[in-house]
C-alpha cells in the first residue's frame, strides 16, 4: 500500500483524501444536508456542526489511512473544486485471512440521481481491489433506503441478510440488510499482512 493516499478521478468528480485543509469545506457539506442524512445516519453530537470537530475527524481519518485501517475520500467537482458535494470510505480495513473493508457513502441532496455515487463509489471499489488488494467489501443499508439498495445492486453487491437491531440512530434500533462484494481477481499469493 502506498504511503500517501492518492487523489483519484472520475469523468465528473475529484476523490481527494481527507486532511484538515477541507474541515470548513466538510463542514459545509454537512450543514447543506442536515435533514437528509438525518433519517440514515446517528444523531450528531453537541459539536458535530463546528469546525473544530470536522478538524479533528479528518485528522483521524488521515491517520486512519497512515495507520492502513482506513481510505475515506471527499468529492468535489471540477467547475467547484472547493465545495465537497460527497464522501466515499473504507474502513475498519482487516487484513489476514480476512482482506476486507466496510464500504459507506454519501450524495449531496442536489445531486441525487445523477449518477455521481455511482461514478465515485465505482472509482473506490477499482481502488480497494487493485491499488489495497482486498478481497471482500461489505456495506450495509436500512431496508426503507431506496437509492442505496439500488445503488448496491447496480454494482454487483449481493444482499446476506438482515441484521435485526444493527445501529442505534434517532432514537431507536434500525434493521440492515448487509451486502457484500468480493474480488473475483484476487490472488491469495499476494495477500498483505
Amino acid at each position: 500500500m502506498t504511503t500517501i493516499q492518492p487523489v483519484l478521478a472520475t469523468p465528473r468528480l475529484q476523490l481527494l483524501p481527507a486532511h484538515i485543509g477541507l474541515a470548513r469545506a466538510m463542514l459545509d457539506y454537512q450543514v447543506r444536508n442536515r435533514q437528509h442524512f438525518a433519517a440514515w445516519d446517528p444523531k450528531p453530537g453537541d459539536m458535530f456542526f463546528t469546525e473544530l470537530y470536522w478538524t479533528m475527524q479528518l485528522r483521524q481519518q488521515a491517520i486512519s489511512w497512515e495507520q492502513g485501517r482506513g481510505a475515506r475520500f471527499l468529492l468535489t467537482q471540477p467547475q467547484q473544486p472547493q465545495q465537497i458535494v460527497g464522501t466515499v470510505s473504507l474502513s475498519n480495513i482487516v487484513r489476514g485471512v480476512f482482506q476486507a473493508a466496510h464500504l459507506g457513502y454519501g450524495i449531496d441532496h442536489t445531486l441525487q440521481g445523477q449518477g455521481l455515487m455511482q461514478e465515485a463509489v465505482a472509482e473506490v471499489i477499482r481502488f480497494a481491489f487493485s491499488d489495497l488488494r482486498l478481497h471482500r467489501l461489505q456495506a450495509n443499508y436500512q431496508p426503507a433506503n431506496a437509492r442505496s439498495a439500488a445503488l448496491l445492486q447496480r454494482l454487483g453487491f449481493v444482499e446476506e441478510g438482515l441484521a435485526r437491531d444493527y445501529l442505534y440512530i434517532n432514537g431507536q434500533w434500525r434493521d440492515h440488510v448487509l451486502t457484500s462484494l468480493t474480488h473475483a481477481g484476487f490472488d491469495p499469493q499476494q495477500m498483505l499482512a
